[in-house]
């Protein structure tokens, strides 16, 4: 395979000189040769292949592999240059102003461009592009650290084409300006400039070809050529005889496992034993035809065979399976049979056929993805993956590519391919459809039944769908690529995206290096995992290693971030521990969430929730770098009230003010209160500065300072338009809260006792059908009677009747409106209810139960082995710390705790710089207290910072 192509000349129908980073070269090959010896050049410098995830490869496979200096499979010493010739220079004096991205987004996978290479996740491009215009202008430089298949850079690109700005459903005006659904203008038509890079060299090979322009014609015409000539070699390899003796070209062929009854010890073929051929689907048991014992899978086992493998010159045992369905085609017709004596010689024979000259000898690595290949079926290598004729077929048709460009065309297709592709069952016997199902996403399982699809039918059809994804333009140096670790940028500037896009890797969802390791096979040029963020016991990764990896992606993202820029982050994993990971990572980072909206994939639309609830869907954070100012004045003022009050006049900015949906506008979790002060408390422990007040008095404070609508804080420049806009709606929609800890329980509480004041009676059957049913094992459940008198305020009947309770009366009670009732109505009729303390009474109630959650503290301390300093002790600060009791005796962990306490103690203990305490105690907390809570997470993380 030669890297010198008429692709490059290709892509330039008129020769001629072009430019690049400032330099002009006669050609665009000259271009690619002229920076190809400088990076085979930057190859040989040590310190160059220090840079962390630093992919593992030959210099010549991975020179072959790039394209410099726009796509380098390695890191990109070019980035600078790239940012110099075409971004912006951060400037503190330039004016910038945007609000979380709030809209709904629902954008199918059914498109030309999402289907010509397939990924184990991807976010389709028009979803992408409604970011990017909403954040950013044309010319802007947009950066994706996890980018997969480049869908970022494709996204970037079309935002400068009319007709698929369009097609998002908004106006464009003569001189570029774009218009959303509700006539507003948001952003301009044009391009922006995308850096791309993932630590996997075939995502970035992937995000390449997407990403770079191509002469269709050219690329179409070369490609269909190349596969001529494999087909007329290796044609006769997919040939069956009709009954009649004509020669039929075989489509797919299904190969069945074999097994052993477990009590006969007779082999089973699989097919035709377990199938109900009336519902076109396996059975969950059968009769053995040897001996008629009832059987399934499960008390079957594997028949395994011997066989010589002429790739590893070894033998080696792998699971048997057997050819039992043949799908042919005569002209248009297609038929189905049984293999034949002439179909099994026909294998036989290819078996022993010459292998081409170079196909991958990659081992398998070991991981959760490689377990079943490897254990149930005796796969050891990646060429185990295929049978021998299509391994024979892919093989050549990769001798044969003039371009590395065209292996994108393999890449795409080597799932197809593979004996991971399944059988639909009921096409056999019910028919309509097709057989053929991909491999399962974001594993690499192989079937009991699986489909070997005839290869040079899967490339033809792989030309179609890359032809079909070209219709829209792309610019070659539009955007630049290279395979590195996010944790290491050392070649990006500070401070010169002007957004960025990410999709990162979340826990153990999905092991990319795993999957990506039979793409690399091909390409020569593999993941160094020693950066890959995620939880794998096969690399002895655990969720802290993970959440230590996305710390430090994210305080890169941060640093090549322009202050007061935003960055997206999308989420999609159900589990809280790796939220709460994720969130402890953007605060110690520095970034500020300003908002979280969860993706209803039924409904195609975002719903508010709160921040701190175990997550249930797919999730959209919007996060913002602080602007130079706020840094500032936080320098100055952070020790003081000053310093809270210029957080919030900063951080207010930056929220939605209105979310309008379906005739309501939303509630806008980020404004509650209390979410305001987790915002808050989360900026001061980033940046090591003890938190000047309380809960109760931040909101008391708050709520003179500020105007309050609907539960939500607002600038008093803000109010009009969120006034203007209520008058227009029905009501405003209520947080969705996801009761599963006492946290969440008084959010559920405050909020259902805020419009509808009430007794304990009447509120204990609506508050016990809230209770989650999965309410973390850690978390004690302190009782209704206790949440309420620790939170909450219940009015004796005697005093003046409050204003929370008079005001739900009057509206919802006619009776209370007549006078003659007067106040000894009310007042009868509010007694015992409890309801929401305002601002000036709640701090009384905040400290009281502070006081509260701090004894309980204490008790958890005296199991760590820790008491409170006596009184008078010379070191008594202002507030009662701890120290660790001289011997320190064996603890035993705890099974179940007050998280609340654990919270109110560990801020105090924060506050006096006193990390022996927090260190000690989380020692003894239950598995998973801390890093399911990102505000215990930031605290743990900077006691450990201290201590060392």
């Amino acid at each position: 395979m030669s890297n010198q192509s008429n692709l490059e000349l290709s892509t330039n129908k008129k020769s001629g000189p072009v430019e690049c980073l400032g330099q002009t070269f006669e050609s665009d090959a000259a271009r690619r040769a002229h920076y190809t010896e400088l990076l085979r050049e930057k190859l040989k410098d040590p310190e160059f292949r220090k840079i962390e995830g630093f992919p593992i490869g030959e210099d010549e496979d991975i020179l072959n592999l790039s394209d410099p200096p726009y796509y380098t499979a390695c890191p990109n010493p070019w980035i600078g240059d790239f940012i110099k010739a075409y971004g912006r220079p951060y400037d503190p004096k330039e004016k910038y102003h945007r609000e979380p991205f709030a809209a709904d987004v629902s954008e199918g996978k059914n498109h030309p461009i999402y289907n010509a290479h397939s990924y184990h996740t991807k976010v389709p491009h028009r979803a992408i592009m409604r970011y990017i215009l909403h954040y950013t202008n044309p010319g802007d430089v947009v950066f994706d650290g996890f980018c997969g298949t480049g869908m970022t850079g494709v996204a970037a690109q079309l935002c400068g084409d009319e007709k698929e700005v369009r097609e998002l459903g908004y106006r464009v005006d003569p001189k570029g300006i774009i218009y959303n659904e509700e006539g507003n203008a948001f952003s301009k038509l044009g391009a922006r400039r995308a850096v791309l890079n993932d630590l996997s060299p075939a995502a970035t090979f992937i995000a390449y070809n997407y990403n770079t322009p191509v002469d269709v014609d050219v690329f179409e015409q070369e490609a269909t050529r190349i596969l001529d000539e494999v087909e007329a070699e290796c044609g006769w390899m997919y040939e069956t005889k009709h009954t009649d003796g004509s020669i039929g070209k075989i489509n797919h062929t299904v190969w069945s496992d074999v097994l052993s009854c477990g009590e006969c010890g007779e082999e089973i073929i699989l097919w035709d034993e377990a199938l109900d051929e009336k519902e076109g689907k396996v059975k969950s048991s059968f009769c053995c035809p040897s001996c008629n014992s009832e059987v399934n899978k499960r008390s079957m086992s594997r028949v395994w065979v011997t066989t010589f493998d002429p790739m590893t010159k070894q033998t080696m045992k792998v699971g048997k399976q057997i050819p039992v369905v043949i799908d042919y085609a005569i002209g248009n017709k297609r038929y189905k049979k049984k293999p034949d004596n002439d179909d099994l010689s026909l294998i036989g024979r290819i078996s022993n056929e010459t292998l081409p000259s170079w196909i991958p000898l990659k081992e398998l690595p070991g991981g959760s993805n490689t377990r079943q290949p490897l254990g149930s079926h005796g796969f050891s290598h990646a060429h185990h993956f295929f049978t021998v004729r299509n391994l024979i077929s892919i093989g050549r048709f990769a001798e044969k590519i003039t371009d590395i460009r065209y292996l994108s065309l393999l890449t795409g297709v080597t799932s197809d391919v593979s004996k991971m592709a399944r059988v639909k069952i009921g096409y056999y016997f019910k028919g309509g459809g097709g057989p053929f199902i991909p491999g399962l996403s974001g594993t690499l399982y192989v079937p009991s039944f699986s489909v070997e699809k005839r290869t040079i039918f899967a490339l033809r059809n792989r030309i179609k769908a890359f032809v079909r994804s070209y219709t829209t333009k792309r610019e070659r140096g539009a955007n630049l690529l290279f395979s590195s670790s996010m944790g290491d940028l050392s070649t990006f500037p500070d401070s010169s995206s002007d957004y960025l896009f990410l999709d990162p890797p979340f826990g153990a969802n999905i092991n990319y290096s795993e999957l990506n390791s039979l793409w690399e096979s091909w390409l020569k040029v593999e993941t160094n995992i020693a950066q890959e963020a995620i939880e794998n016991n096969h690399q002895n990764k655990t969720l802290d290693d993970y959440r230590g990896l996305m710390a430090l992606c994210y305080r890169e993202a941060y640093r090549v971030l322009k202050p007061g820029r935003w960055m997206t982050v999308e989420f999609s994993n159900t589990s809280s521990l790796v939220w709460n990971s994720i969130q402890s990572a953007l605060n110690e980072a520095g970034f500020i969430i300003a908002n979280v909206a969860g993706l209803d994939k039924k409904q195609g639309s975002f719903k508010a929730v709160t921040t701190t609830t175990a997550v249930k869907q797919d999730l959209v954070i919007s996060a913002y770098k602080p602007d130079s100012q706020l840094e500032l004045s936080f320098k100055k003022h952070g020790d003081s009230l000053e310093g809270v009050w210029d957080f919030m006049l900063s951080h207010l900015k930056h929220l939605p003010v209105v979310k309008p949906r379906a005739g309501q506008l939303e509630r806008i979790a980020e404004r509650d209160p209390r979410i305001l002060y987790d915002r808050m408390v989360a900026f001061y422990i980033g940046h090591n500065t003890p938190v000047p007040l309380s809960s109760g008095e931040f909101q008391a404070a708050l709520a003179e300072k500020f105007p309050e609508r609907d539960g939500m804080v607002f600038l008093h420049e803000q109010v009009a338009e969120y006034d203007k806009k209520a008058a227009q709606m029905e009501h405003t929609g209520q947080l969705s809260i996801f009761v599963d800890d006492e946290k969440s329980a008084i959010n559920w509480l405050r909020q259902f006792l805020k419009d509808k004041p009430s007794t304990y009676q009447g509120l204990h059957p609506e508050f016990m059908q809230q209770l989650s049913a999965s309410w973390k094992k850690f978390e004690s459940r302190p009782e209704l009677a206790l949440l309420l008198e620790q939170n909450f305020i219940k009015y004796d009947g005697e005093k003046e009747v409050p204003g929370q309770i008079h005001g739900y009366l009057s509206t919802n009670f006619k009776d209370m409106r007549k006078k003659e009732k007067g106040d000894a109505a009310l007042k009868a009729k509010g007694k015992d209810r409890w309801y929401v303390p305002d601002p000036k009474n709640a701090i009384d109630v905040e400290a009281q139960r502070e006081k509260r959650l701090l004894s309980e503290f204490w008790e958890y301390a005296e199991q760590a082995g820790i008491k409170k300093r006596k009184p008078g002790d010379p070191n008594q600060t202002a507030l009662p710390i701890t120290e660790p009791t001289k011997k320190k005796a064996k603890v035993k962990k705890l099974k179940e705790v007050r998280t609340e306490a654990i919270r109110a103690g560990f801020m105090l203990c924060n506050k006096n710089k006193d990390s022996a305490s927090i260190l000690a105690i989380a020692e003894i907390l239950p598995k998973n207290v801390i890093e399911e809570d990102e505000q215990l997470q930031m605290i743990y993380d900077m006691a450990e910072m201290r201590a060392e």
